[in-house]
């Protein structure tokens, strides 16, 4: 049954991709597709880059044509979450549109935030993570709207909320589509494990009875947790059974809400006027729904980051305004959820997962130059040029990149953006990602080097503290020393009271990119392999905070074109 189901979900990924792929490059016949894509952005920085991005995309005639794609940012000063993000996006369009709004079918990317934990999207943005899958080259943007291809069809006006770094994969029976048209939310419920069901959010169905199995059934939810213990399903009735399968939950994704319910969200947003904390899109708004709700979940911060002040305040008016609203569950038993956030599910799903690499149809090598006898199935090269004598180990990932002759990559590691001089050798299980800056009125250059595993959002309170964060494995005072550097020579950029390897300044500035990358690889090197190197005394060294502050956008995208200006000459002599 488990394998009839997968070349179902096979077959129906396929025929959403050949249909996006009918609309990559033309102009959309309206009812066809979105009406507005939005995208959202921390900041203007962000917003900016992400809009450069887009530019370049529909010139190239990448996306479908004759649509709205908008970039909306975050406005200046506190966090305010993805829940924070959907107000001020709702607020925007209804600013944008007036009244024509309430006759439009919108997408809504949450894209904001730093990605701390998969770095090669902290400069353009995880939204256009690369995907071995298509040409042009597949990022994550695209498959986004290909998985959503049929949605606009079956979709009262109204919006559609998911995020950035998910892909959701289903397949249904062709007479039975996925319908977006009742009031209120309506939600994608996916089967998962128990274990799975603790890190997401889980509905409670509004009958007790386990679901009869069909691949797709809407029905009423009679309330939502987010994040709950295994016990806490167990005494609110979440668990189904199915013989097959045993024990499950059905975990969120994506949802759906009306127009009118979004205008009462609005309101919310005037009566608080400039947010000051963070807010939830779907733990804040969706315990809010269903008979079941209880105002319980208001108080409870255990799954919350940083408490600020009135944010139990303000999910309580969050549930008072929309309690009673109705919350639908369309339940895809014979679907996936994947979530790929961290540097080592960017691995996992990319180089190792065969069910995914099956699914979606993913390639060992898409859009690259690599004309080699070696075996390449169990890594993944995108949109790179590459030497025949250069090898690359088992599950490493290389995107965006150029190596030259006798190059050799370790295993499990990622490398990103970067050039690659000939006979150099990276180790296994690192991330190394180049970025082009501004530097001293110059373009210049810094190359990031981390361990897969290492955790770039701990932080120490001050200096005195450091020797608690871990480089490579080590601690960063063993990697300073063997540097010929004292805990007093590092500095950070940013809030000193909160240390960390994202702000730490170990990065050598340099005037080309292939000496930045041999400079981070040297210092790389000596870590792992315990022997000093000494760094010149005028090195400038900076930050992953501090190069993207300084990025530059328009540098890092000329790389990228030339290596895909010379891949396309070279496909087309083939």
């Amino acid at each position: 049954m488990e394998e009839q189901y997968n070349k179902q979900l096979k077959i129906a990924t396929h025929k959403k991709i050949l249909k996006f792929n009918n609309l990559r490059g033309r102009t959309v016949k309206p009812g066809e597709f979105w009406d507005v894509v939005v995208i959202t952005a921390v900041d203007e920085r962000q917003r900016d880059a992400y809009e450069l991005q887009i530019q370049e995309k529909t010139e190239r005639k990448e996306l479908p044509l004759g649509i709205d794609y908008k970039v909306i940012s975050d406005p200046p000063g506190c966090k305010i979450g993805n829940g924070g993000s959907t107000l001020c996006t709702l607020q925007h369009l209804c600013d944008v549109y007036g009244t024509a709004l309430s006759k439009l079918k919108v997408l809504l990317i949450h894209a904001g935030g730093l990605s701390q934990r998969l770095p090669c999207a902290s400069a353009l943005g995880k939204i256009f993570t690369a995907v071995p899958l298509g040409n042009p080259l597949y990022q994550m943007l695209e498959l986004k709207l290909a998985m959503y291809v049929d949605f606009p069809l079956h979709m009262k006006p109204g919006v559609l909320v998911t995020c950035a770094d998910d892909i959701e994969l289903y397949s249904i029976t062709e007479d039975q589509p996925i319908s977006f048209d009742k009031p209120g939310f309506t939600a994608l419920g996916h089967p998962s494990p128990l274990s799975i069901g603790t890190t997401h959010g889980v509905f409670v169905l509004a009958s007790n009875k386990t679901p009869p199995h069909t691949d797709m059934q809407t029905v009423s939810c009679f309330r939502f947790l987010h994040k709950p213990s295994v016990d806490k399903m167990r005494d609110t009735g979440a668990i189904c059974h199915s013989t097959s399968i045993g024990e499950f939950v059905y975990t969120d994704s994506t949802y759906y809400v009306d127009f009118n319910t979004a205008h009462s969200l609005l309101s919310l947003l005037k009566e608080l006027g400039p947010l000051e904390c963070e807010i939830d899109a779907y733990g804040d708004f969706l315990q809010a729904l269903g008979p079941g709700a209880s105002i319980d979940y208001t108080s409870n911060t255990a799954n919350v980051t940083k408490e600020e002040g009135n944010l139990v305040e303000i999910r309580r008016k969050i549930f008072h305004l929309l309690r009673g609203t109705t919350l639908n569950v369309i339940l895809l038993n014979n679907s996936k959820f994947y979530h790929i956030g961290t540097t080592s599910e960017f691995i996992f799903h990319l180089t190792q997962d065969t069910s995914l690499r099956n699914e979606l149809g993913l390639l060992s090598s898409a859009f690259s130059l690599y004309n080699s006898d070696k075996d390449i199935e169990s890594c993944c090269l995108m949109h790179s040029v590459v030497d025949p004598s250069v090898s690359v180990g088992t599950s490493s990932v290389v995107e965006f990149c150029r190596l030259e002759m006798g190059v050799c990559i370790g295993k499990g590691s990622i490398l990103s953006s970067c050039w690659v001089g000939p006979g150099l050798s990276v180790p296994d299980s690192v991330f190394m990602h180049s970025l082009s800056i501004n530097h001293k009125n110059k373009i210049a250059f810094v190359t990031v080097a981390f361990g897969i595993n290492d955790n770039l959002k701990r932080s120490v309170e001050n200096l005195a503290l450091i020797q608690d964060l871990h480089l490579y494995g080590s601690s960063l005072t063993a990697c300073l020393s063997l540097w010929g550097m004292g805990r007093e020579d590092l500095s950070f950029s940013g809030d000193l009271s909160c240390c960390s390897l994202w702000n730490a300044c170990l990065f050598p500035v340099c005037l080309d990119p292939k000496t930045s990358f041999t400079k981070s690889l040297e210092m790389l090197q000596a870590a792992l392999s315990d022997n000093a190197l000494a760094l010149p005394k005028d090195v400038q060294l900076v930050s992953m905070q501090q190069a993207l502050q300084s990025k530059n956008l328009k540098e890092m995208l000329h790389f990228r074109t030339a290596l895909s200006e010379e891949i396309s000459q070279k496909y087309s002599m083939q």
